[in-house]
């Protein structure tokens, strides 16, 4: 008898669905944005050796996302109205059978538990989440620097969100780049990575001379990763991001066979 086909276990030649869709285990919340997301950036799909899907939450965009949002109290009719495209957003990729689910802004620290609630697979919607674990990996005096897209806007709320204790971290905000906020906030459709390149290396500088016990970055934003070996150039530190933490549920979530030989 010939055998089956070669993707399929030996045992069958059955398969089931009931869905449009397959192969993917993350699915990733998107803000609203027609700016450019070069690839490293969390919504280009190139950016990762796995297939993802995306689902993009009309009417979050970047300045709703980061300023508005805050400003409403939690439990409030306001704050309920706000998360609840994001809440939908969520089981909606649920039940398009994704395994785990994130976002493209860190920011949704601020409801991550509501969003993990809202559904019965893992949540991990902000790379703050992150920011924990890179501190128990540093001596008790070295800190975590998180560059963050705005560091007024990053409120204590956002990061008991994500379980960080502030003494462990140091923030560093892009809101004084011209070019990356001009762009973003502005949702226009030019970027020049150069220019932002040299906006971000900037920054890291600068909160490496207010804070010279830092002793890992921590890149809060998703459209940050594309910078990363140029900012690791910049200080000598360990770099983490959004695909640190995307690639490290994905490894969990379809573990793969050990190849090698004794």
């Amino acid at each position: 008898m010939a055998d089956g086909p070669a993707t399929l276990p030996s045992s069958t030649t059955i398969v089931r669905g009931a869905r449009n869709l397959y192969g993917y285990a993350i699915g990733i919340l998107m803000i609203e944005g027609y700016f450019p997301r070069p690839p490293g950036a969390i919504g280009n799909a190139t950016t990762f050796p796995f297939p993802v899907l995306h689902k993009v939450v009309f009417g979050a965009t970047s300045a709703e996302t980061v300023k508005t949002l805050n400003e409403h109290p939690p439990g409030s009719p306001a704050y309920a109205a706000a998360i609840a495209p994001w809440i939908e957003g969520a089981r909606e990729l649920e039940r398009d059978g994704v395994r785990a689910i994130t976002s493209s802004c860190g920011y949704t620290a601020l409801f991550q538990r509501e969003l993990a609630d809202s559904v019965s697979v893992p949540v991990f919607a902000t790379s703050l989440l992150l920011a924990p674990f890179i501190a128990s990996t540093l001596g008790s005096r070295r800190k975590v620097g998180i560059v963050t897209w705005d560091a007024v806007n990053l409120t204590p709320r956002h990061l008991a969100g994500a379980g960080v204790d502030p003494e462990t971290v140091a923030l560093a905000g892009v809101e004084g780049c011209p070019h990356f906020n001009d762009v973003v906030y502005g949702d226009r459709p030019e970027l020049d990575l150069a220019i932002v390149d040299a906006e971000l290396r900037g920054v890291v500088r600068d909160l490496i001379r207010r804070e010279p016990n830092v002793g890992a970055l921590l890149l809060e934003c998703s459209l940050l990763p594309p910078y990363a070996v140029s900012l690791q150039r910049e200080v000598g530190l360990p770099v983490y991001d959004f695909t640190s933490m995307i690639s490290l549920v994905h490894g969990a979530l379809v573990r793969a066979p050990f190849m090698g030989f004794l």
